[in-house]
């Protein structure tokens, strides 16, 4: 078919075999808009991309545009992305259009781990809800920030055990949609985690030797931090953080990441730990009834 502007597309299925072109495109648009730089990893796009259906737009052997529709479950889910060049021509909306017909009767979730404002007045214009939001933060490890140390607060590297999880639960589970998983699934997660740090992981305790908050690293990603409610608004947060990237640096990072819920008021504590906004990810559903 012809494009606006003249550019002929081939519309077709893709599969492992484009995950390099989907990877080009992926990067494409992190880079313009931002977003969870994972997303151009193998492992993240073939779970959000490579679902039971595909389409992708070519031009001269160049992906242009993609989406995926998993059909298997409720509601069912797509993620779709244009390369920036490529936008302002419809063809966001004729994926959305694509995906919407896949998914039949069932309610439709559009997940972006790289959302533009365009892709978010698109799908707010054909009636999909925004149900979580969360910003992607970078520091750069070249500036470290000083945070002292909270009164009768010690550190030390955590141990995958029960007082972990407790601390975990204990720090999370007054936070709206705690999922609650069980000591066993969590602790193992982070087990099978090949890029989990426990090196680099710390537990504050306070000073009779009690657990107060918990880190986690992954990477150079700061994946968890929590403070149990009756040690909240003590820096324990914000001292674990900064020794965190302290250690980040020391082990030869040269930057952090992390990603934190809109509503979620530790984004403060971020920013005025020099976190930089890098985008942000989403999610939109769209009920059928």
């Amino acid at each position: 078919m012809a494009e606006p502007g003249g550019n002929a597309l081939t519309w077709k299925e893709f599969g492992e075999e484009h995950l390099d072109a989907l990877t080009g495109l992926a990067e494409a648009c992190l880079a313009a808009d931002g977003g969870l730089p994972l997303f151009a990893r193998r492992p993240l796009l073939r779970a959000r991309l490579l679902q039971t259906r595909t389409l992708g737009g070519w031009q001269d052997g160049g992906l242009v545009a993609a989406v995926g529709v998993g059909t298997g479950g409720q509601p069912a889910t797509s993620t779709g992305l244009v390369h920036p060049a490529w936008r302002g021509r419809g063809l966001g909306s004729r994926l959305l259009s694509w995906a919407d017909e896949q998914a039949g009767d069932a309610d439709l979730l559009l997940t972006t781990e790289s959302c533009s404002p365009g892709a978010d007045a698109l799908f707010t214009a054909r009636g999909f809800e925004l149900t979580f939001t969360e910003w992607v933060l970078r520091h750069d490890l070249t500036t470290l920030p000083a945070v002292a140390r909270p009164d009768g607060v010690t550190t030390e590297p955590v141990t995958l055990d029960s007082e972990l999880f407790e601390t975990y639960r204990a720090s999370f589970a007054d936070r709206p949609g705690f999922g609650a998983p069980t000591a066993e699934d969590w602790l193992g997660d982070l087990r099978d985690d090949d890029e989990y740090r426990p090196d680099l992981s710390l537990i504050a305790r306070g000073p009779d030797g009690t657990a107060v908050g918990f880190l986690n690293v992954i990477d150079n990603w700061i994946d968890q931090v929590g403070v149990v409610p009756g040690w909240r608004q003590r820096r324990v947060g914000a001292y674990l953080v900064a020794a965190a990237l302290r250690s980040l640096a020391g082990d030869g990072a040269r930057e952090a990441w992390l990603c934190v819920n809109d509503n979620n008021s530790a984004a403060a504590l971020y920013r005025r730990l020099d976190f930089a906004d890098a985008g942000r990810r989403a999610r939109y559903l769209r009920r059928r009834a």
